[in-house]
């Protein structure tokens, strides 16, 4: 018996079916994700309530422009300095009072 060769074309229709898969699944959330991220970054301002990636929550009290730094106040003495990159979330007005 031979062994049945595949048409270039079935070759190719499979090839694009793996890119519509690849686009679709990942590039496309990721590159979603990433606009969201950024857009968050912009919205940022003193006095924003926010979470960062490590699970510290506060208020921001101090941003820089052209910095990527940000001062979070966590209470009235604590305060931390953080990337900007690692702020996770931003929480509704009064979530920081009720923690």
């Amino acid at each position: 018996m031979e062994a049945q060769q595949g048409s270039p074309m079935s070759m190719l229709m499979i090839f694009v079916i793996f890119g519509l898969i690849f686009y679709f699944m990942i590039y496309r959330p990721q590159a979603k994700r990433n606009k969201e991220h950024k857009n968050l970054m912009a919205s940022l301002n003193k006095g924003t309530e926010v979470l960062t990636a490590g699970g510290v929550v506060g208020k921001i009290s101090k941003i820089t422009e052209g910095s990527n730094e940000i001062v979070i106040q966590l209470n009235a003495d604590t305060e931390i300095t953080i990337h900007r990159n690692y702020i996770a979330a931003v929480l509704p007005k009064g979530s920081v009072k009720t923690l």
